[in-house]
């Protein structure tokens, strides 16, 4: 099957120049092994339980035979092997050379004081499932590089996704086995994902044995809660009324443990100066690495998702997280989110590392689309209040909806409207 060109290639190819070793870290199925080997020269397969144990034997005796091969070398899923780990980091070390290694993992391994931290010699990259420009389902007639850098007119591009199928790509996700497959064969990749995560990585992961009953509880209460700043207290007394009795170390354990599979991430708040600190809610927002493993654990077929509109309204929320997220990693940036305890919000807000930002609603449905841009217009209202009190806030470069209609526009003071089937990175 011909390769899909994925937009993390150019920052793998890009990091390969300046540091020895490239670390790409992500969920499982989400495409690393595939992407990294378009670059590597020679592969050492850590995921094969066949040739695992025989590995593990060479290691004992002289590991640096495992390292040996045409250079970059990808190691899939090191974590396998932990003690890889410092074998490479001393190679690199020797040769003080760049591009020498690509290592792959889908777990992150528990703190061990005897696996150095590879600062200078790795160079971290984490990778997500497709968005919907690279599965091809997003026409890419907007660039959100060409937002922020003011250089795009917003008007009339059209999306080619109707509600019903942006249902259908939600529960789908971005998984590339998934994207050229039918319908129906499609829908069964993210549900198999969760059934495996529950049945045994969520134990294989360090070898502590945990109740995969227990862990769907926790994983469906957390897809309930999910695009929210619900506090893990409501996470546990959720599971306990669904589960029974259990205690707050042990969800707590689970929901670590899942997020150290990449299966689920927390965004972090945007605290910017517009109230006083006590208004401001600081808590995380909770999200999945791909909104698909939301709707298989919950069980949600692409129809039902359509009918309940609330439901689907949160887990839209996620696929343009997961989608910003990225094309936000390519431009050299972060995405985070804003809450006050007024009701004031901003679902998504990009910070770049060259220090422009911008302020994003999500609504899934056009009737929605003035609540979003009625947020917005408060947010920049309290941001010029604050600096007519001299109490400089930065202003924001950019304004944007983005919605799950069809048409893009241009508000007259200036806010974008943008379909999710029209943008890219």
């Amino acid at each position: 099957m011909k390769y899909k060109k994925r937009i993390i290639d150019e920052i793998i190819e890009l990091k390969l120049k300046v540091a020895g070793g490239v670390v790409i870290r992500g969920p499982k199925w989400c495409g690393k092994t595939t992407s990294a080997k378009q670059v590597s020269k020679s592969v050492l397969d850590l995921q094969n339980f066949e040739t695992l144990e025989k590995n593990k034997q060479i290691a004992e005796n002289d590991i640096s035979l495992l390292l040996d091969g045409d250079k970059p070398r990808l190691i899939d899923e090191w974590q396998m092997l932990p003690k890889i780990w410092n074998a490479v980091r001393h190679y690199i070390d020797e040769k003080n050379d760049v591009g020498l290694y690509i290592l792959t993992g889908s777990a992150t391994p528990l703190k061990d004081k005897t696996l150095h931290t590879g600062i200078g010699r790795f160079s971290f990259v984490d990778m997500k499932p497709m968005t919907l420009f690279e599965s091809g389902d997003s026409n890419g007639s907007i660039s959100l590089k060409d937002i922020a850098q003011g250089s795009i007119r917003v008007r009339g591009q059209k999306s080619n996704i109707d509600y019903q199928e942006l249902a259908y790509l939600t529960c789908r996700g971005g998984w590339p086995g998934a994207i050229s497959k039918s319908k129906e064969v499609a829908l069964e990749i993210a549900k198999d994902y969760v059934k495996v995560l529950l049945e045994s990585d969520i134990s294989n992961i360090d070898g502590v044995s945990r109740n995969p009953i227990l862990a769907r509880h926790i994983l469906k209460s957390y897809a309930r809660n999910i695009s929210t700043i619900e506090s893990n207290q409501a996470i546990l007394e959720d599971v306990s009324k669904s589960y029974g009795e259990v205690s707050k170390q042990t969800v707590l354990d689970y929901i670590n443990t899942l997020k150290r599979l990449y299966v689920i991430e927390e965004i972090e708040a945007w605290n910017p100066n517009l109230r006083s600190k006590t208004s401001i809610r600081t808590s995380s927002k909770k999200s999945f690495v791909d909104p698909s493993l939301a709707t298989a654990t919950l069980e949600i077929s692409p129809k039902e998702l359509a009918l309940d509109p609330n439901t689907f309204g949160f887990l839209f929320e996620n696929l343009v997280n997961r989608d910003l997220s990225v094309y936000t990693n390519k431009i050299g940036g972060h995405v985070r989110h804003y809450r006050d305890r007024f009701g004031l919000e901003c679902d998504h807000v990009i910070n770049f590392n060259n220090g422009k930002f911008g302020l994003i609603q999500t609504k899934l449905g056009s009737s929605q689309i003035d609540q979003g841009l009625d947020k917005l217009r408060e947010v920049r209202r309290l941001i010029e209040e604050k600096n007519k009190e001299k109490i400089l806030v930065k202003e924001p470069d950019f304004y944007m909806v983005i919605t799950g209609g069809d048409t893009a526009y241009t508000t007259e003071d200036g806010i974008f409207v943008v379909p999710i089937g029209c943008l890219k990175d």
